[in-house]
Formats: C-alpha cells, structure tokens, sequence
C-alpha cells in the first residue's frame, strides 16, 4: 500500500501559491457560461474553487476533498458564496451526486489517487452526456529531480530506518495511459499532455514540508523532522525549485 499523509488545511492555504496559479491557468480551459453546476474534484483550502465560483454568477460549486481539515479552510475561505457553493468531505472514488452535473474540474490532485481507472469511472458517472472533464495533476516525470535530491537524504542515517518499507503515495502517469482510462471509462474522447511547470515557492520550507515532501516528514519521528528538513533544503541549495511536470486532461463525457 503506497503512503499516505495528513493534510493541515490552514498551512496548505498559506503556503499553495504555485498550485493556486498552475489552477486558474487550469480554469482557462473550461468553457462556461455561468449557470452551470460543475464539481471541483479536490478542492483543497477553496483557492481556485474561489475563481470557478467568480466563473459561476449564476451557477452551483460542488466542492469536494477527502481531508476535513482542507474542507473546514474551503468552507471559511467561500462562506460569502452561500449557497451557490456547497462543500463537502468525501472519497472521490467513491464519487455520488443525486443529479448528473455539467462539468468536473481538478487541480492538484489525481496524483494522490492510485486507482484511475476507478476514479475515471465515478467522475463520467457524475457528469451528464456531453459534459466535459478538464483536470491538471502531476504526471510522468513530476519532481523526477527533487525527489532524486531528497532520496540522497533519506539513504543517510539518521532517516534511513524511518524509510524501510516506503512506499511513495504518488500516481505519475502518461498521457497516453490516461487516454486509454478515460475512453474506458466511458467517455467519447480525451486528449491529454505533459507540460514542465518548475515552481520556486515563496515559503520554500513550509512548503516541502506541506506539500512536496508530507509523507516523508509525517514518516519520520518528531526530532528529526527538522534536521530533516535542514539537510533536504542544503543538498537542494538555493533557490529551491521544485521541478513540476503536469498531466492535463480534457475529456468529453
């Protein structure tokens, strides 16, 4: 089983800078109107489900994540919306809406599911025929490099014992292999691309200790976490770039 990690809603929404951006260019691709009903599939603290909602005057939000601590900083950050955004905690694979919806929109987050052929699955189950999928999640050679780096940190004492076993909880794919999961999932056509996104995070620590590397920081006993960290951020030098490959995904219900 890969590995997994708790989420901190309040650090994420502080600290998600360069998902928030990568998201709104995500935003560009969808076509609305402005009265549809669309899912934010893995919403996280509501940044970029702020700017689907500003899309949206006249539409509906259905905002889901599976961490209650991401959905409580989405629930605060979108309160003004009322009623036109409605957020809620829950497992994407086991995805249910009463009603089909008009379009499913993701950032940031299928690389954290293992099993896409299931998620691909509930989400063509939720949108009504000739609805549209757009998504963006990390893909085939995401922070090949970063990680190349970190892994020389975790090889030394005193991490490597906390590692024995380790899993990484991350699913990478090609867009090749996401196509074919798509139309087997039942939807008329996809296309998907690799696009290099690097990213030098304004709050480099908080957010390799947040995002980038939460399951191994979360792994390791509380006193070393820091040096930890320490040792990660000098074999990285100065700035930090965090080398990013995103997999985008278009796909017609």
């Amino acid at each position: 089983m890969p590995t997994t990690h708790t989420w901190d809603g309040g650090t994420y929404d502080r600290v998600s800078g360069p998902q928030a951006a990568m998201g709104v260019g995500v935003l560009e691709r969808l076509r609305l109107a402005g009265d549809e009903t669309v899912i934010d599939a893995g919403c996280g603290s509501g940044r970029v489900t702020e700017a689907l909602l500003e899309r949206l005057p006249r539409g509906h939000v259905i905002a889901i994540d599976a961490s209650e601590s991401m959905a409580a900083a989405a629930r605060e950050r979108l309160g003004a919306y009322g009623e036109r955004v409605d957020v809620r905690v829950g497992d994407l694979l086991e995805l249910r809406v009463q009603r089909p919806v008009d379009a499913v929109f993701s950032t940031a987050t299928f690389h954290w599911i293992a099993d896409h052929e299931r998620l691909f699955a509930r989400l063509r189950a939720a949108l009504h025929d000739g609805g549209r999928l757009v998504a963006q999640c990390g893909g085939e050679g995401n922070i090949t490099g970063l990680r190349a780096r970190a892994g020389e940190v975790l090889a030394r004492d005193p991490y490597v014992e906390a590692f024995a076993g380790f899993q990484p909880p991350w699913n990478y794919a090609a867009p090749q292999e996401t196509e074919a999961r798509l139309l087997g999932a039942g939807f008329q056509s996809a296309e998907c691309w690799l696009t290099p996104a690097p990213q030098r995070p304004e709050h480099a620590r908080e957010f390799l200790q947040t995002v980038v590397l939460g399951p191994h920081v979360q792994r390791l006993p509380a006193e070393l976490r820091e040096p930890f960290l320490d040792d990660v951020l000098e074999e990285l030098g100065s700035p930090v770039v965090v080398d990013y490959v995103r997999l985008n995904i278009d796909a017609l219900a």
